[in-house]
């Protein structure tokens, strides 16, 4: 006869904690079916980066053989880089680049051990100065080029909500960018001190090619929005597009929230892998 130990979790139940465990405190309870993507083949690790007035903490993964590769900058959500943030590094290493997210706002506080997304906002997200992070995205590539693991103009970078508005700028602020996409960032806004530009004030300076990826049901990017960023890019000389997913919502890539669109979520994917080989950015696979 077998015996059922009732006290030991089930495989369901240890798994759930295992994959929750790296994930930011305000996303629980995560869905059990969040990709966890397997290391093997690569080598994943946190480092520290010297901007000149801190060391930044960051998360890097690539191939583990040893030569140079193509940077992907990858732009966390509001949450920080915490487990969805590192898989994606993850996938893209797989692919064959060199991807890190560094943590974009570690001066202001730590978003991940903050349950209420509110305070995350309100306590952490509203501090950070665009030029700060910026600046800090300028230092991550620096620092890639000297350690012997990016390819000298071979830049590229992808950014989720949070990290979506900050790939349209950074696309504008760094004319080595040779690809980006900008996944459901916002558009539009009021000035601030802190935030003086948005991305539809900058469309017409970009000259990378940024590939925008938007859910036409997202609640807090209308529709109108978009089409203003599309028609400030086409003063521009930027060969970039926004593909909007209809009736998809916010966050549609973020596999371990209640809106992850699972067919969306894979087009866009292909569709980001596909806008970089198109532009310049083609995976070092060995």
């Amino acid at each position: 006869m077998t015996i059922i130990d009732s006290s030991r979790p089930s495989r369901r139940e240890f798994i759930t904690k295992t994959i929750a465990a790296g994930f930011a405190l305000a996303v629980q309870p995560v869905r059990a079916s969040a990709i966890l993507t397997e290391n093997a083949g690569i080598i994943e690790k946190f480092v520290s980066i010297p901007t000149g007035s801190a060391n930044l903490p960051a998360y890097i993964a690539h191939p583990s053989s040893g030569v140079r590769r193509p940077l992907i900058l990858v732009v966390q959500e509001i949450f920080g880089v915490h487990a969805h943030i590192q898989d994606v590094c993850r996938r893209l290493a797989k692919l064959g680049y060199l991807a890190i997210a560094p943590e974009l706002y570690f001066r202001q506080g730590d978003a991940s051990k903050i349950k209420d997304i509110n305070e995350i906002l309100s306590t952490i997200v509203t501090k950070v100065p665009d030029h700060q992070v910026l600046s800090d995205l300028d230092a991550t590539v620096a620092w890639a080029e000297d350690e012997k693991l990016a390819l000298k103009d071979q830049l590229g970078i992808t950014g989720f909500c949070w990290g979506g508005r900050i790939t349209w700028l950074f696309a504008a602020h760094q004319p080595n960018v040779k690809a980006a996409v900008a996944w459901y960032g916002r558009l539009e806004g009021k000035p601030s001190d802190l935030q003086p530009l948005h991305p539809v004030d900058v469309a017409s300076q970009i000259t990378s090619p940024v590939l925008g990826l938007y859910g036409g049901a997202d609640q807090g990017i209308p529709l109108d929005s978009v089409e203003h960023m599309r028609q400030a890019l086409a003063k521009g000389r930027s060969p970039s597009e926004i593909i909007v997913y209809p009736d998809t919502p916010h966050a549609f890539f973020a596999d371990y929230r209640a809106s992850y669109r699972k067919s969306e979520a894979e087009d866009a994917w292909n569709k980001l892998q596909a806008w970089f080989i198109k532009h310049g950015l083609p995976p070092v696979r060995q």
